[in-house]
């Protein structure tokens, strides 16, 4: 089966296929508690198994675990994607309730906590070049580490490295007077 998948015998896959997808269903609803995204698990898992035939190693262990495994790294990857979207939903929804006792207020900047900060900060990001502002978005409002960015950006991990501590460096001098202003 391997070695008909990796000559490219979409017969092999369809076999496989058959074979493997009540199991990754099975696991990926085990992780995910939810039928569509174990259903799109499965349609992700055969699309990487297609992709990656190649990486798999007989020596290192049969195809079965090795599609099991890739199943379970998605499901689990697909998992924290939909943590990290409601707990974003659950900070909108903070903000909004903020927005409301904002809005029934006089209307003041002076009364949001934190907007002097907020706006010198996002004045200082915007005085950056583009490609300073950019890895720091990534790095910092994405959370996306150094090697995440320089695979997105296609760049090389030693300039990505380079422009964060270059922006690091020209925020920390354009906001040193709000220095004292925290403390």
């Amino acid at each position: 089966m391997v070695r008909r998948l990796k000559a490219r015998d979409e017969r092999a896959l369809r076999e496989l296929y058959d074979a493997l997808a009540p199991w990754v269903l099975g696991l990926a609803y085990r992780i995910l508690q939810d039928e569509d995204d174990a259903e799109e698990v499965v349609g992700d898992v055969f699309a990487k198994v297609w992709r990656h035939v190649h990486k798999h190693d007989p020596r290192r262990g049969p195809l079965v675990p090795w599609v099991l495994s890739i199943t379970r790294n998605r499901a689990l990857d697909e998992l924290r994607r939909r943590r990290r979207w409601w707990r974003k939903a659950e900070r909108w929804e903070q903000v909004q309730g903020v927005d409301e006792e904002i809005e029934n207020r006089e209307p003041s900047e002076s009364a949001v906590p934190g907007w002097p900060l907020h706006t010198e900060v996002h004045a200082a990001l915007a005085s950056l070049p583009e490609e300073l502002r950019r890895v720091v978005t990534l790095a910092y409002f994405e959370g996306l580490s150094h090697s995440q960015i320089a695979r997105r950006l296609r760049q090389p991990l030693g300039t990505v490295k380079t422009r964060l501590r270059t922006a690091h460096h020209k925020l920390t001098d354009q906001l040193a007077h709000l220095k004292d202003w925290l403390e």
